[in-house]
């Protein structure tokens, strides 16, 4: 479960608990503030908030709730079953104005329940105002916004969230890539993905700690790990020094024409960040990029921890918060340190997103998918194309149909990661435009992934490919590393379809013991798993042959590369391979159908 999602659920358990622990351990009881004024609350309210609290003080919820927190557990199912009990407390807090001496009471619960202080008081501090104000706004019923939060219940259930685009007709015949001819020009493509630089590294430091983020402060006990000065392959991510030696490698062994960047630069201690920090963050990894390339291009994409709070991008309908602080940074650095265009500056400043011209023939678009994915909090008050980015979208690819252009698509988020909804337009949109679409490329989930797009009316016909490239954050248990690709291009009518790739990882235990950074070919895709090329059909055949020997040495490979290099084939059960495989065939949240073909685990 994500970060977002137990920041919520405990703003709720908080907002109950705090009906039945005992006075001596929180002094002053909101609850009983309410309850003694009954001028801000209604009589039917008053009987509620009355048999909720005897409803916890005479069962054993409160008994799991604080079993769960203790253990550090996360079953979905007791998630789903305790906001169902938590959230009409909160409708009702709400109502009663009570919630500024929320976070009073939330240091008390940290306290009691011996939850990691900084992170817990700074989660809630994060994030509550924006809980409750969603709480306040939508119009979700509380069986609803739990189910929808927490994944209790499929999105498909919720027709508000069903909303479609018109996508025009007049779809050209399909024409699948050919390959081209072997003395056409090519060109080089450097993906750099989820840097997370985390600027208080501090080597030696407690490595397995109980924070969310480690390596960065005290001194581990006796038979614990430390930080390595390179790196660590725990919940840590990378050093500035570690991700300035990466980028200068590759600027001295890379051929490299231009660089997309999928965004994610700060680091993950989400529940003590500023705009200040994001800021910084930015700016400095922009520069130092910029200046180790300095006459090469970088297309960047917004990642979801570039805003502050992490993952929170407000739509336009909300007036009590905006995101322009952020738009205006990324707008001032991609043009003027990462060599965009001026005329990308509207819709960057809009939604932080553009579209721009590569090299004749090649048009990107930057979509900021952080406007589709569920751990936005915003999107419950109306998810329905914040933006109308994608309708923006569908008009750039027509225009680049009617121009004769190829389009790379670039995100933070796998369109996988999204809202059902935005997954099944993008679906759509794929579909229509697959003559146009010549490659998609993301991040955000910090492996090496690929997703398979297929017709959707004949299910069998791969139509496009999903690139997910390698973090070069080690968080978590990874090596970190970048991805370069081998692109049909530049002349006229070229497709450029992704023609090969490989991928670059740092040997994070043998920097470490030899102190130098020692950096890898880890493997070339068409030569590790015998692929003729790179086109949907090729992807295709590629997981027919891994449905076919589930157990076999090649889903071994697939799985060491998938985790670059810091695990085996030995670490991954049938089941774990059959999910993996599974999420290669997976192109949008709620597919039912996608992985029947996947054979199940014989007994």
């Amino acid at each position: 479960m994500m970060a977002l999602q137990r920041v919520a659920l405990f703003v709720l358990f908080a907002v109950a608990i705090c009906t039945t622990i005992d006075a001596r351990v929180i002094v002053e009881d909101p609850i009983d503030e309410v309850i003694d004024d009954v001028t801000s609350i209604d009589t039917k309210q008053f009987s509620t908030l009355i048999n909720y609290r005897q409803r916890f003080e005479h069962s054993n919820n409160i008994k799991a709730l604080k079993w769960m927190f203790q253990q550090y557990n996360d079953p979905p199912e007791i998630y789903c079953k305790m906001c169902h009990i938590l959230l009409p407390i909160a409708r009702l807090l709400i109502y009663a104005n009570q919630t500024d001496r929320f976070e009073n009471i939330t240091l008390q619960l940290c306290k009691e329940f011996s939850l990691v202080l900084d992170v817990c008081s700074g989660a809630v501090h994060e994030y509550k105002d924006v809980v409750f104000q969603v709480i306040s706004l939508t119009e979700y019923t509380d069986k609803a916004l739990c189910a929808i939060t927490l994944n209790c219940e499929k999105q498909t259930d919720y027709p508000s969230l069903n909303w479609t685009v018109p996508i025009p007709d007049g779809k050209p015949t399909p024409q699948p890539p050919k390959p081209p001819s072997p003395s056409s020009p090519k060109l080089n493509m450097l993906q750099l993905a989820d840097v997370h630089v985390d600027f208080e590294y501090k080597p030696g430091s407690e490595a397995n700690c109980l924070e969310p983020l480690c390596c960065r402060k005290g001194l581990p006990l006796p038979g614990r790990p430390a930080a390595g000065f390179w790196g660590t392959s725990l919940h840590c991510d990378i050093p500035i020094w570690t991700a300035q030696a990466i980028i200068e490698y590759a600027a001295r062994t890379e051929e490299i024409d231009f660089i997309y960047y999928t965004g994610d630069t700060p680091p993950h201690n989400v529940w003590n960040q500023s705009r200040a920090d994001q800021l910084h963050a930015i700016y400095t990894i922009n520069g130092l990029v910029a200046r180790t390339f300095p006459n090469r291009t970088v297309y960047a994409a917004v990642g979801n921890h570039e805003a502050a709070p992490c993952n929170l991008f407000p739509t336009p309908i909300i007036k009590t918060d905006n995101i322009s602080w952020l738009y205006e940074a990324l707008a001032d650095s991609w043009i003027n340190t990462f060599g965009l265009p001026n005329d990308t500056r509207e819709t960057i400043l809009r939604g932080g997103f553009y579209t721009t011209v590569v090299r004749p023939g090649l048009r990107i678009i930057s979509l900021n998918t952080n406007y589709y994915h569920h751990d936005n909090y915003w999107l419950f008050i109306n998810s329905t194309d914040p933006l109308n980015q994608v309708e923006w979208l569908i008009q750039w690819l027509q225009y680049a149909e009617k121009n004769s252009e190829k389009v790379h698509i670039i995100a933070h988020h796998p369109p996988r990661e999204c809202f059902a909804a935005f997954g099944w337009n993008f679906d759509r949109i794929v579909n229509r435009f697959e003559n146009t679409i010549s490659g998609q490329f993301y991040g955000h989930t910090h492996t090496d992934e690929f997703n398979m797009y297929y017709d959707e009316n004949d299910h069998q016909r791969p139509i496009s490919i999903a690139y997910i490239a390698p973090s070069l954050t080690t968080e978590s248990f990874l090596n970190p590393g970048y991805r370069m690709y081998t692109l049909d291009g530049d002349y006229p009518q070229s497709s450029y379809w992704v023609l090969d790739h490989r991928t670059v990882i740092m040997n994070l235990t043998a920097t470490n013991v030899y102190n130098r950074t020692i950096l890898q070919n880890e493997y070339t895709v068409r030569d590790a798993y015998q692929m003729e090329n790179l086109f949907p059909a090729d992807w295709d055949n590629l997981i027919k042959r891994l449905e076919s020997d589930i157990d076999g040495p090649l889903m071994g490979t697939v799985y060491k590369y998938y985790m670059k290099s810091n695990a085996d084939a030995s670490q991954c059960t049938h089941a774990c391979r059959r999910s993996l495989l599974c999420s290669f065939k997976t192109s949008r949240e709620d597919q039912p159908h996608a992985c029947d073909s996947i054979p199940p685990l014989v007994a």
